[in-house]
């Protein structure tokens, strides 16, 4: 990844990504998340410190604006969410879940976009060397964590974890038979990692060459900057493309039939969980900050 996309999809994982912890840990997290993209900014590109300044300046602006404008509509978001949850998730809902993230993280993208320009023009020589190591050991830990150099049989059971754990992390524990159904359920996935793997090189590479250009086009660059943020799925080969919009529609489909297996006391459990984030996002909303009032 990036200074400016990791920056965007940390504010994400503060809100609608970061489902995996409790409420009390969004709250902390959507707090801390300007000194964690500092943090993470200075890994990639070795930053100086007055690039670490400069970056931290523009980040608490956007994070101001985003909790000022973006947690109530977030508050929002996720109570049409839980409506749709009460009354049992569809395929169709899924897919209007997943196109609402895609949406919400193009508002930051395109709030963000001129200050993202700003800070990669800026970079030296060195520097995107540097981020570009990073992105090898960030693949090859990728590569790792996902297991997708292993067997078949390693990487369905890895799959097979990490549903497990998110959907007793939003419903609560699961029967024998239950998690026996998910199982069966989940080879009607396909395997995504090696396609996702591919998918983050092409992205790597497009930005690597983006960064080629913040020298001699500078006008330019700050509207390539916002193209390449809002346009990420764009430039994929034909047949990749089509085997993530297809993994999509599959993975919507697997939900919904997780779905029709739980208990009113699961359900109930699921209206709980995502009532926590809507009281999160707007407590969160409600604080304000210096940079809040003065933007």
């Amino acid at each position: 990844m990036n200074l400016s996309i990791h920056s965007l999809r940390l504010l994400l994982c503060a809100c609608i990504l970061m489902l995996a912890a409790g409420c009390s840990m969004v709250r902390v997290g959507y707090n801390q998340v300007d000194t964690l993209a500092g943090w993470m900014a200075h890994e990639y590109f070795d930053l100086e410190p007055a690039q670490r300044d400069d970056f931290s300046r523009r980040f608490e602006k956007l994070h101001a604006w985003h909790r000022r404008d973006q947690l109530p509509e977030y508050a929002q978001f996720l109570s049409e969410t839980k409506i749709r949850a009460q009354r049992g998730i569809s395929a169709t809902d899924m897919l209007w879940l997943f196109d609402g993230m895609k949406s919400r993280y193009a508002a930051i993208a395109v709030r963000a976009a001129p200050d993202a320009a700003e800070l990669l023009a800026g970079l030296s020589d060195s520097q995107i060397d540097h981020l570009r190591r990073e992105f090898g050991r960030m693949n090859e830990k990728f590569l790792k964590e996902n297991r997708t150099l292993e067997s078949i049989a390693a990487r369905r059971l890895r799959q097979q974890r990490t549903a497990l754990a998110q959907i007793r992390d939003w419903v609560g524990p699961l029967s024998d038979s239950q998690e026996s159904r998910v199982i069966t359920l989940l080879q009607t996935l396909p395997l995504t990692d090696a396609l996702r793997h591919e998918d983050r090189q092409r992205r790597q590479r497009e930005f690597l060459a983006l960064l080629e250009t913040r020298k001699t086009d500078r006008n330019g660059f700050t509207k390539r900057v916002r193209e390449w943020l809002l346009n990420w799925e764009r430039n994929r080969p034909p047949e990749l493309a089509r085997s993530l919009e297809e993994s999509w529609k599959k993975r919507a489909e697997f939900s919904a039939a997780v779905d029709k297996m739980l208990t009113t006391e699961q359900r109930s459990h699921l209206s709980h969980r995502l009532q926590d984030y809507i009281d999160d996002f707007r407590y969160l909303a409600a604080q304000k900050t210096a940079v809040a009032r003065n933007d």
